[in-house]
């Protein structure tokens, strides 16, 4: 039986419809104002400015606002927390995004820390993270949310089910993790220091690529019947999960691309919005 295909990029065009109605809603109850996500990017990385690019395509697509503020790549760390305290205080931003990697002089942690936990809908701060993971309200981080809110879109419960999430990062494997806990999936975090590899994965019911490397989770070591969720990206066009052999024994795959990059982007606009829509009504 061929694998059921998360369609990542169909189900965020279905969402951006929804999304594009409230904020027209929030647009005519506002005097005009709509919600504005302000990215911050320093250095000259074109990986980085693409990507925020793409956000501020994807804001301009449901009809609000981005405010895009570059930084050279000297910027010190110092320099960094100013430009986000005053992002913090301007009632006219509901949403702080900083782009990943930030120079390596730069304390990219300190910074993330910066951002004030009502406009965090990157979900980056320890704060939030902590909040998440005690079931408390707070911006899930990006990548993982947008995980969560497609297996949702497709029926796929995790309740009951045994996860193996391969990546320990904070900002992907950590947090994904804790929302799977939450969701009462029963949890096992891997990484590429892990002993017996292998035979952990060969347990999963469901399995999250999170480790970074292209390709480094082979297709022989998913069971038959798995729901395999890629969330890397390498040149190439290919995840962290030999993906090629899974799509006629998995249960459900996501491709690469196309599954789980627009859900992050997704999340990160629909989390705006919500900060918004508290700030502005």
């Amino acid at each position: 039986m061929a694998a059921q295909i998360l369609d990542g990029k169909h189900a965020a065009e279905l969402t951006e419809a929804e999304l594009s109605k409230r904020v027209s809603s929030l647009k005519a109850r506002s005097e005009g104002r709509t919600p504005v996500l302000a990215t911050i990017l320093v250095g000259d990385d074109p990986a980085s400015a693409t990507y925020v690019r793409m956000k501020g395509n994807a804001c301009r697509r449901v009809g609000m606002e981005s405010l895009a503020i570059e930084l050279p790549a000297s910027t010190s760390t110092n320099g960094l927390l100013k430009e986000i305290e005053q992002l913090n205080i301007n009632p006219d931003v509901h949403g702080i995004l900083l782009q990943h990697p930030v120079p390596s002089p730069i304390n990219e942690r300190a910074c993330f820390d910066m951002i004030a936990l009502e406009k965090d809908v990157d979900g980056v701060t320890c704060h939030g993270f902590g909040r998440m993971a005690m079931g408390e309200p707070a911006y899930g981080c990006a990548t993982p949310q947008g995980i969560m809110r497609l297996l949702a879109h497709y029926g796929i419960g995790i309740e009951g089910l045994h996860a193996v999430v391969v990546g320990r990062s904070p900002i992907l494997g950590k947090p994904m993790a804790m929302m799977m806990l939450e969701a009462n999936a029963t949890v096992t975090i891997c990484h590429s220091r892990t002993r017996n590899l292998e035979s952990l994965i060969r347990q999963a019911d469901i399995i999250v690529g999170a480790v970074g490397r292209p390709e480094f989770i082979r297709a022989d070591w998913v069971r038959d019947g798995a729901v395999v969720v890629d969330a890397g990206y390498h040149p190439g066009g290919v995840g962290d999960i030999e993906l090629g052999p899974l799509t006629e024994r998995a249960r459900a795959i996501t491709p690469v691309p196309g599954g789980v990059g627009p859900m992050t982007i997704n999340t990160l606009i629909q989390q705006t919005v919500q900060s918004g829509e508290k700030a502005l009504v």
